[in-house]
């Protein structure tokens, strides 16, 4: 492919996807779930994609993926109404077609020499940290621990943890259902008081575990992570303390979402100097200690 097209531009699909099935959670939350199979079939964690939230606006949003089933050929996406395209969205019903254009950015990189992956999600970063838990899941030789933080009620169904995290107290009890029923273990955080929820940052609740464990167990962590900037700022502070390498995935105001506009623009610090990178197609993954360096 010539050099001066990147390779994201022949991987991204516009696909006419149909609605089946569209769930709604208190706090203008809502779950989407797309029949897209092309998009399905080429997704990872961590990428998002831009969709038609009306015949008569104009401009896309974009939407990060929570689950992906590719035998299914689905995409579920959770989003909260921020605006009008996020509103009008909401009134979708099944058998109803979106226009929707991804996968779009690059997503994770587990890394297999650290097989307990911390995953942390924290308000509407929440769904690429599910899409990554169980990517790792069906992966196998990993240990995800999913740590979910969020001031308003959580938009999925709770339950409480049967499966043991060492370093956590049983006081914090509150747990994602669906990632609980694949084996993976998770735990959730708020400052709203929700019941069994650790009380405070769900970084803090990180750094708690990370402080439990030994020299030997560190060395197999890396630290995963999607949320508000002021979280992942937070993130990389956490990640810096205990020296364990960390990925985050950004949020930025997209137009275009493909690279043309570059209004997600963001610096980033590399070995040769500081760049400016779009959030869109050069992430929304990025090394967490090149977009927060340690003088921040």
């Amino acid at each position: 492919m010539n050099s001066r097209h990147p390779d994201y531009r022949g991987s991204i699909l516009v696909e006419e996807a149909t609605v089946l099935e569209h769930a709604h959670w208190e706090a203008d939350q809502h779950v989407l779930i797309l029949l897209a199979p092309r998009i399905a079939a080429r997704s990872k964690a961590g990428a998002f994609v831009h969709l038609t939230c009306d015949p008569h606006l104009p401009m896309r949003r974009p939407l990060s993926l929570q689950r992906v089933n590719v035998v299914a050929g689905t995409i579920e996406i959770l989003y909260k109404v921020v605006g009008e395209g996020t509103r009008r969205l909401a009134y979708a019903k099944p058998g109803e077609t979106v226009s929707c254009m991804g996968p779009i950015g690059n997503g994770f990189t587990p890394d297999p020499t650290r097989p307990r992956a911390l995953l942390i999600g924290g308000g509407v970063g929440l769904p690429p940290i599910v899409f990554l838990a169980e990517t790792l899941a069906q992966t196998g030789g990993y240990s995800p621990l999913a740590l979910l933080g969020s001031e308003i009620p959580f938009p999925f169904p709770l339950s409480t943890a049967t499966i043991a995290v060492p370093g956590i107290g049983t006081d914090v009890s509150g747990s994602h259902q669906h990632l609980e029923r694949i084996g993976i273990a998770s735990r959730l955080s708020s400052g709203a008081g929700f019941e069994g929820c650790y009380k405070g940052f769900v970084t803090d609740l990180a750094a708690e575990w990370l402080g439990s464990l030994h020299s030997s167990a560190l060395a197999e962590v890396s630290l995963y992570a999607c949320g508000p900037t002021p979280m992942l700022a937070a993130v990389a502070r956490v990640g810096r303390r205990f020296g364990i390498p960390a990925q985050v995935s950004l949020e930025e105001y997209m137009a275009c979402a493909v690279g043309g506009c570059a209004g997600c623009a963001v610096p980033v610090r590399t070995r040769e100097g500081t760049y400016m990178k779009r959030v869109c197609v050069d992430g929304p993954v990025f090394d967490a200690y090149q977009v927060f360096p340690e003088s921040a």
